[in-house]
């Protein structure tokens, strides 16, 4: 199960990676601001990766 949930973790933010330079080339985001940009996203769907994985794991 964790393999599985360690696989679908990295092919999302991999996603949300892609999506998120798609983003800033659509949007001409400035280079100094485009780290904090990718840094923001990835934190978050870290966060709600990890809390579906302890949602997972206790139900």
């Amino acid at each position: 199960m964790g393999l599985v949930f360690v696989l679908f973790a990295s092919f999302s933010l991999l996603t949300f990676n892609s999506m998120t330079n798609a983003l800033c080339l659509q949007k001409n985001i400035p280079e100094e601001k485009q780290s904090k940009v990718f840094r923001t996203i990835n934190v978050l769907i870290t966060i709600l990766l990890i809390s579906s994985y302890v949602e997972i794991l206790f139900t």
